[in-house]
């Protein structure tokens, strides 16, 4: 009951904390008086003007008039976009985006060369260009850590807390394992429908659901859950078990939540809303199982299903 009522409190603390945002950005203003360039720079633009970007590559170069010229800037060097104008003449790029590091180093580059090697400096932008750019690597080290942790114990024939086989006595660590699925196949959802929505939302990003499309709002509350889930299944885990116990159950959980993630992202999306179904389904039917254990022990907090000695610390609860 604690667990739940927990729940409902993560889900009404999410919607407090929707009041911190970020504006999302304007449309891109007009653009007049150049030569060689359009009237008007359609709304089309990710991005508008005074938007700041911080360059990812090792160099990137930026063309002075009449474009002969040409100055570096380098990695982590940070611009403001001055001037964006639509070259109807220029075949290969039509977009060229006038941006500044300073008042000595301004120059033009063109759109599809400027967003390759930078990321915009919003940190939420900078937290989804490193995941999609470097999950790979963590994602392989948390599942090596968990088979040599699984052989560690299975060698020194110990118990093993394992989600789905023989799980604590805890509804967060289900409640997160759902959650997870949830996020990726939301996620799955916005890459096939609407990716034009993710992508406008990498370079105007907000923490307010609230003044989002309905599915993108969708995808950053079950974010949001999932952290304050985790926080409270830490809380829980460690009242229960052991240090020892307690990290090798966290390493297998995270190794667990990974698979959900690359699964429901990965498969085809229709797929994923099948499996995703019954995923819930089985995922309701052991949190009305968690229900079991109405009592709590007053020394250590573990669960119990009657009053009497703790089964976990031997204290006498009445």
């Amino acid at each position: 009951m604690r667990g739940k009522l927990f729940l409902i409190g993560c889900l009404l603390l999410t919607v407090i904390l929707a009041a911190c945002h970020y504006r999302i950005a304007e449309t891109v203003v007009p653009a007049e008086g150049r030569e060689g360039a359009d009237s008007l720079v359609t709304d089309s633009c990710l991005y508008s003007l005074n938007a700041n970007f911080q360059v990812t590559a090792d160099t990137l170069w930026l063309h002075q008039l009449p474009l002969t010229d040409s100055i570096p800037v380098c990695r982590d060097d940070e611009l403001v976009v001055a001037e964006i104008s639509v070259h109807s003449e220029d075949t290969i790029g039509q977009r060229w985006v006038k941006v500044a590091r300073d008042q000595s180093t301004i120059g033009w580059v063109r759109e599809k060369d400027l967003l390759k090697e930078v990321v915009p400096v919003d940190p939420i932008s900078q937290c989804i260009h490193w995941f999609s750019s470097s999950h790979a690597l963590p994602f392989f080290i948390i599942l090596g850590v968990f088979f040599l942790a699984y052989a560690y114990r299975a060698v020194h024939r110990k118990q093993i807390r394992l989600i789905w086989l023989n799980d604590i006595d805890s509804v967060f660590s289900i409640t997160l394992s759902w959650l997870m699925a949830a996020a990726a196949t939301l996620y799955n959802s916005l890459q096939h429908f609407v990716p034009e929505t993710w992508e406008r939302y990498y370079y105007n990003p907000t923490l307010n659901p609230f003044e989002l499309p309905f599915i993108l709002s969708l995808f950053i509350i079950s974010v949001a859950l999932i952290l304050l889930v985790s926080v409270a299944l830490l809380d829980d885990l460690f009242h229960q078990t052991s240090l020892e116990v307690a990290f090798f159950y966290l390493v297998g959980l995270a190794a667990c939540c990974i698979f959900l993630y690359i699964f429901f992202t990965m498969v085809w999306i229709w797929l994923a809303y099948l499996c995703f179904v019954a995923y819930t389904a089985w995922c309701v039917s052991r949190l009305r199982k968690s229900g079991a254990y109405p009592y709590a022990c007053g020394a250590c907090g573990a669960k119990m299903r009657t009053k009497g000695v703790c089964p976990h610390c031997g204290a006498i609860n009445e």
